[in-house]
């Protein structure tokens, strides 16, 4: 990773922190999706408290509201930023949408499919593996999940 894209991904996961940090009602993770070009196509915290769907995570609302603004699903040469290492769900979701990158902050120890109990993204018989970034601002986005547990 250049620095040039360390700086990035610093700034974008500042977004995605200031994201989840609105959502208080539920557990603080949030998600941005950045298009090829650098402009954000779509955010979203959780929202499975407010809205009793059960797949109203931050990741798949994000990669929604991007499929809106792009008129495609297929997210090409986007980036997915998001606080917490993704579930098996939302690995899914973000190699079903072909999106290139996957930045995230904190760890998931219980449910994360990105290296800690599954690795979902980097698994050889799916047809889209996207390039990872793990641990970017992985004390503050630790802390979002303290606090809220606390």
């Amino acid at each position: 990773m250049t620095l040039a894209q360390s700086d990035q991904h610093i700034l974008w996961m500042r977004r995605a922190i200031e994201v989840a940090s609105a959502y208080p009602e539920d557990v603080p993770v949030g998600a941005v999706v950045y298009g090829p070009d650098g402009q954000e196509l779509g955010a979203a915290g959780n929202e499975r408290e407010a809205t009793g769907d059960p797949t109203g995570h931050a990741e798949i609302l994000a990669l929604r509201r991007a499929a809106v603004i792009a008129g495609t699903w297929r997210l090409e040469g986007c980036t997915l930023v998001v606080t917490l290492e993704p579930c098996t769900m939302c690995a899914g979701a973000l190699v079903l949408a072909r999106v290139a990158t996957l930045v995230f902050g904190a760890w998931e120890p219980k449910t994360g499919a990105v290296g800690s109990l599954w690795d979902v993204v980097r698994d050889r018989r799916l047809n889209h593996r996207p390039e990872v970034y793990s641990g970017v601002l992985e004390a503050e986005c630790a802390a979002l999940l303290r606090d809220f547990f606390r």
